[in-house]
C-alpha cells in the first residue's frame, strides 16, 4: 500500500454557507455522482435526466472524445478506440489482464502499467478514468451552477491494493477533483442502506459489479459502520458472464471465440449483444442474441435456463468467497440480519436466488443496486466537508491483506494482520543479526504466505547509523501506519541512539486484483507447506548463527582446546554446515544441538578464562 495524505477539509465552514462535496462511484460498467440536495443524498442526473454514465470513452481525431452513452453506442463500430471497463486495467501490466487476446484493444505493455493505443495516442487507464471523472465533476458543477466543488469521496472495490487506490487518486487529480477520502464500495453501500433504513446489527453486503466482486460483513450501530471482515473474487464481475455468453453464442453460430475471422468489431459486437441478452433475461424467459458480424448478421436464441447454466460456475465462485468471509469473522449465516445487494449484476434472478438460499433469507433489494454506492459516498463527503448534519458518521474499514517485514531466512514477520480496522498504527521491535552491525535493510511486504518470495514486495529502505553492538543488543522499532484510505507508511528507529529512517511506499502499479485474491487463497491452501518451510528457514537461521558464533570463538580462544577436542568440534561444524544446506528441519535442529553439546566444555573453559582475567591482580577484600 502507498502513503498519500488525505486532503484536509480545512477551516470550519461558515454556518450559513454549505460546502458542496460529492460522492463518486467510479464503476466498471457505469459511474455515478451524488450529493446532498435539500437535505437528501441523491444521484445527480445529466441534461436528459439520466443518473447513470456508461464508463466508456471514445477517442476521436484532433484530441476530441466522446464520453458515456455516445461512446458506448459506438463501441462495436470503433472498438479499438472506444475504451470500456477500463477499471479492470487500473494498476495492471498486460500479463495481469486475463483474456487480453479476446479484447479488441491494442495494448502496449510497459513497466508499471499498461497503456492502450488509440487514434489520439497512447492512453493509460488513469487517463481514461480521468475523462470519466471530469465528466462527472462537470455534471455536479452544472447541477449546482458553480465551479467550486469542495471535494469528492470516491469509492473503490474493497480488494483494491495500494497501486490501484493510488491510480484512482491520480485519475481524480487529473480530473481536477480534490479527493477527501477513498472508501470501499461495500462500506459506502452499508452507509446508504443503514442511514436510510435505521438498521442496526450485522449485515452482509454482496457487491457484484461489472468487473469486481466484493463481500463484506459490517456491524451497524448508532452511526458507526465497522467492517468486520472483507473478501471477494476480484477477477470476477458481470463482464465475465458477458464473455461466457458471447463465447457460447459464437460457438452456436459456428464461430469459435478464437476464430481468425473475428476482428475487433466482431469481438465487441458479440459482447454488446451478450450484455443486452443478459439484461433482457432478467425479466423474460427467452431472448435472441443478435450481432452484425463481418460475415453477416447472426441470431442465436437464448433461454434464461441457458444463461443461468453459463453463469452458475461464476456465481458459485462468489458464494465460495461468501462462506470464507463468514469463517473469517467466526459467524454463521444466522448471525447475519440482512443481505444488501449491490451492483447491476445482482439484478439477475439466479444471483438473488442463490445468495438468498445461502443465507437462508430473502435478500434486500429495496435500495437501487446501481445508486446505493454513490449515495453512501455522498453522505460521507458531506460529513468530511464539515457540513452540519444530525449525528456523527464513523466509518471503520479494514485492510484486505496482511502487512509485514522480511526477517532472516526470507521469512515474513506480520506486523498488521488482514481485516485489521483502519486507520491503524502498529509497531514491533527487531534486532541485529551480526556483531558490530551498523545498518539494517528493511523490506516491506504484503500477503498471507510465510515466505517473502510468495508475497508482494512493497518497498525497501535502510536504517543506517546503528551504534556497533553485539548481535541482538540493538533495539530497532519499526512502525507501520495505514491511513483511512488504506495507504501505508513505514518508519524505523534505533531506540538507544535515536537514528531513524522512513519510507513512503510508492506503488508500482503492478498488483492485479486477482493476485490479491490468489494470495489469500494460497495462504490457506499452502498453510501446511508454509509451516514446514518456516520451520526449515528458522532452523537454518539458528544454524548460521551457531556457525558464526562458534567459529568466532575458535578464532579467539582455540588455545584452550586440545587438538582432539578442536577436531571433534570441527567435525560437528562440518556436519551442521551440510545439514543447513538440506531440506530437513529436524536434521538441522539435531545438528545445532550436537554442536552445542560438543562445545559445552569449550564454553565453560572460555567463561573460566574470562573470570580469571577479570580477577587477575585483585585482592580478596576488593572483590
Amino acid at each position: 500500500m502507498a502513503l498519500l495524505q488525505i486532503s484536509e477539509p480545512g477551516q470550519a465552514p461558515d454556518p450559513h454557507q454549505r460546502r458542496i462535496a460529492v460522492g463518486i462511484d467510479l464503476g466498471t460498467t457505469h459511474s455515478l455522482v451524488a450529493a446532498m440536495r435539500h437535505g437528501v443524498a441523491e444521484c445527480l442526473p445529466d441534461e436528459q435526466g439520466r443518473v447513470l454514465l456508461p464508463s466508456a470513452v471514445r477517442y476521436l481525431e484532433a484530441g476530441r472524445r466522446q464520453i458515456g452513452f455516445d461512446a458506448r453506442a459506438a463501441q462495436a463500430e470503433d472498438a479499438e478506440n472506444t475504451i470500456v471497463s477500463v477499471k479492470r486495467f487500473m494498476g495492471r501490466q498486460l500479463a495481469d489482464v486475463q483474456g487480453a487476446s479476446r479484447l479488441p484493444y491494442r495494448f502496449i505493455d510497459r513497466p508499471g502499467m499498461l497503456a492502450l493505443a488509440t487514434r489520439d495516442g497512447e492512453k493509460t487507464p488513469v487517463e481514461v478514468s480521468a475523462e470519466i471523472l471530469a465528466h462527472l465533476r462537470q455534471r455536479a458543477e452544472d447541477s449546482f451552477d458553480t465551479d467550486e466543488i469542495f471535494g469528492a469521496v470516491i469509492t473503490v472495490p474493497a480488494y483494491f491494493d495500494d497501486a490501484q487506490r493510488q491510480a484512482t487518486k491520480d485519475a481524480a487529480q487529473l480530473a481536477g477533483l480534490n479527493v477527501l477520502r477513498l472508501i470501499s464500495e461495500p462500506t459506502a453501500a452499508a452507509v446508504a442502506y443503514g442511514l436510510d433504513n435505521g438498521s442496526e446489527g450485522l449485515y452482509a453486503v454482496y457487491d457484484l459489479g461489472g468487473g469486481t466482486f466484493d463481500i463484506s460483513l459490517l456491524r451497524l450501530a448508532a452511526g458507526v459502520f465497522e467492517v468486520v471482515a472483507t473478501g471477494g473474487d476480484a477477477a470476477l464481475g458481470g463482464d465475465d458472464i458477458d464473455h461466457a455468453l458471447a463465447d457460447w453464442a459464437l460457438g452456436q453460430a459456428g464461430l469459435p471465440p478464437g476464430s481468425a475471422s473475428l476482428n475487433a468489431h466482431d469481438k465487441r459486437a458479440a459482447l454488446v449483444a451478450a450484455r443486452a441478452v443478459k439484461e433482457a433475461l432478467s425479466d423474460s424467459d427467452s431472448a435472441v442474441w443478435q450481432a452484425d458480424l463481418a460475415g453477416g448478421p447472426v441470431a442465436v436464441p437464448v433461454s434464461r435456463q441457458q444463461l443461468e447454466a453459463l453463469a452458475r460456475p461464476l456465481i458459485d465462485r462468489t458464494l465460495a468467497a461468501v462462506r470464507k468471509v463468514l469463517r473469517d469473522a467466526d459467524v454463521t449465516r444466522d448471525d447475519v440480519q440482512g443481505v444488501v445487494m449491490v451492483g447491476g449484476s445482482t439484478r439477475m434472478p439466479l444471483v438473488r436466488s442463490l445468495v438468498g438460499e445461502l443465507f437462508g433469507r430473502p435478500v434486500l433489494t429495496n435500495v437501487n443496486p446501481d445508486e446505493v454506492v454513490a449515495i453512501g459516498a455522498a453522505l460521507q463527503a458531506n460529513a468530511l466537508a464539515g457540513n452540519s448534519r444530525e449525528g456523527e458518521l464513523l466509518l471503520l474499514d479494514v485492510i484486505a491483506l496482511s502487512l509485514g517485514l522480511e526477517t532472516m531466512g526470507g521469512l515474513v514477520e506480520r506486523v498488521i494482520e488482514r481485516n485489521t480496522t483502519i486507520p491503524v498504527a502498529k509497531a514491533q521491535e527487531f534486532t541485529t543479526y551480526q556483531d558490530g552491525q551498523t545498518a539494517m535493510a528493511i523490506h516491506v511486504v504484503q500477503g498471507e504466505r510465510d515466505l517473502v518470495s510468495e508475497c508482494r514486495s512493497l518497498a525497501r529502505f535502510e536504517l543506517r547509523g546503528i551504534p556497533p553492538m553485539v548481535a541482538g543488543a540493538a533495539r530497532i522499532r519499526v512502525t507501520f501506519q495505514v491511513d483511512a484510505d488504506g495507504l501505508l507508511s513505514v518508519s524505523a528507529r534505533e531506540q538507544a541512539s535515536g537514528v531513524e529512517a522512513a519510507v513512503v511506499v510508492k506503488p508500482s502499479y503492478g498488483l492485479a486484483e486477482e493476485q490479491i485474491a490468489q494470495m489469500l487463497k494460497d495462504g490457506f491452501a499452502h498453510a501446511e507447506a508454509d509451516m514446514a518451510a518456516r520451520s526449515l528457514r528458522e532452523a537454518q537461521v539458528d544454524a548460521q548463527r551457531m556457525l558464526l558464533a562458534t567459529r568466532a570463538a575458535l578464532a579467539a580462544d582455540a588455545h584452550l582446546l586440545t587438538a582432539e577436542e578442536q577436531q571433534a568440534i570441527d567435525t560437528q561444524l562440518q556436519q551442521l554446515q551440510a545439514a543447513a544446506q538440506g531440506s530437513d528441519a529436524h536434521a538441522v535442529e539435531a545438528a545445532v544441538a550436537a554442536v552445542a553439546e560438543a562445545t559445552e566444555a569449550f564454553a565453560a573453559a572460555r567463561m573460566n578464562q574470562g573470570i580469571r582475567q577479570a580477577l587477575s591482580g585483585r585482592k580478596l577484600d576488593e572483590i
